[in-house]
């Protein structure tokens, strides 16, 4: 899945232009993201005529705020992309979603493995509409948390680290990816009891969440051959060049120039180098 940084490059690339746009049409090619309907035209109709006045998010989810008191929410999942395209350019075969303006252009929805999902809601009944909102823990980039409200949630919680970073009721759209490369930042193990940690620790484990996220933003995301991501300009994300452990098993670690290890943790690969404790 994308994560936090991720969605939050195509929310900001999205805020800046899509508030006043007015739709004109919307085409959907198949039901592949809209599961919650029974057929294409209950979703397009939906969005006749609206006009966009915001474009928010909230965990993974893209809000997209329209002036008839609803809200259109899209969810990338691991394979949706959103383009900005001029009403002339080619369709590319995994569309699934086209919305065309009044005036510049279309925004299209990519989806070559159907994992997004996108549907409309009344926009005050999102939380209804996404059971998984009210679960949601702190979002560090919608909002500041202090390292000590951080700890005592963190010492709180017993469990291992990666498993509580990657767990969206404590912090919210942190995946393997960034979850590895906090933890390598922190100097802290994937497996670390998170009731050991010294107040010096949660200080760097703390300070390697905020880091580590707003680092991928500045680098505009993490683009990787098995997981590639591009904003909706088409650009790719280039926090991989970054990257100190993740994908990079057998390189020499920058911390101690020992071999980066990996193990299955969750099923699914954890990097990590031996100098975390």
């Amino acid at each position: 899945m994308f994560e936090l940084p991720e969605v939050e490059i195509v929310r900001r690339e999205l805020d800046r232009d899509l508030p006043s746009r007015r739709i004109k049409t919307v085409d959907a090619a198949s039901m592949k993201v809209l599961g919650r309907y029974k057929n294409r035209k209950a979703f397009t109709s939906q969005l006749l005529d609206a006009k966009i006045v915001s474009v928010g998010r909230r965990g993974l989810y893209l809000l997209i705020g329209l002036d008839n008191g609803s809200t259109l929410v899209i969810n990338l999942g691991a394979s949706g992309v959103l383009r900005r395209n001029a009403n002339r350019d080619a369709v590319e075969s995994a569309t699934e979603v086209t919305i065309t303006f009044t005036q510049h252009g279309q925004l299209r929805l990519l989806d070559p493995d159907g994992t997004a999902e996108v549907f409309v809601a009344e926009t005050d009944e999102l939380d209804t509409a996404v059971a998984a909102f009210a679960l949601y823990g702190p979002d560090p980039l919608d909002e500041p948390i202090s390292w000590t409200t951080f700890g005592r949630t963190l010492l709180s919680r017993p469990g291992k680290l990666k498993s509580l970073l990657t767990d969206d009721t404590f912090i919210v759209g942190i995946g393997d990816l960034y979850a590895d490369e906090i933890l390598f930042d922190a100097g802290l193990r994937y497996d670390r009891a998170s009731d050991t940690l010294s107040s010096q620790e949660i200080r760097r484990l703390h300070r390697a969440v905020v880091g580590k996220l707003h680092d991928a933003i500045r680098y505009r995301g993490t683009s990787l051959p098995d997981r590639p991501f591009v904003d909706p300009a088409g650009e790719e994300g280039g926090f991989a060049e970054h990257l100190e452990v993740w994908g990079r098993h057998g390189d020499r670690s920058s911390r101690s120039r020992l071999p980066i290890q990996r193990v299955k943790f969750g099923g699914a690969w954890t990097y990590f180098c031996e100098t975390q404790v």
